[in-house]
């Protein structure tokens, strides 16, 4: 995986990372990125979720659940 274009990952997360929890396990980004491209993937989450409640979903899997979670991991680690 790419890390090396914050940026881009900021504009679509699932081109870099295949699930949330890969964010919370990069080495290379810092806290303050990771709350930032889980905040992104949420975003993007939610819209998927609203486009599939109105029919019109894209086909890609609901991941709204996951990011909600990583985000809470990252607020509170262990």
């Amino acid at each position: 995986m790419r890390y090396d274009n914050f940026e881009e990952m900021l504009k679509d997360p699932k081109q870099h990372f295949s699930r949330p929890d890969e964010v919370l396990k990069t080495q290379s980004l810092s806290g303050q990125q990771k709350l930032e491209v889980l905040k992104a993937w949420q975003l993007d989450a939610e819209e998927l979720q609203v486009a599939t409640e109105e029919n019109m979903g894209g086909g890609e899997p609901d991941l709204l659940d996951e990011v909600i979670a990583a985000l809470g991991r990252l607020r509170t680690p262990d």
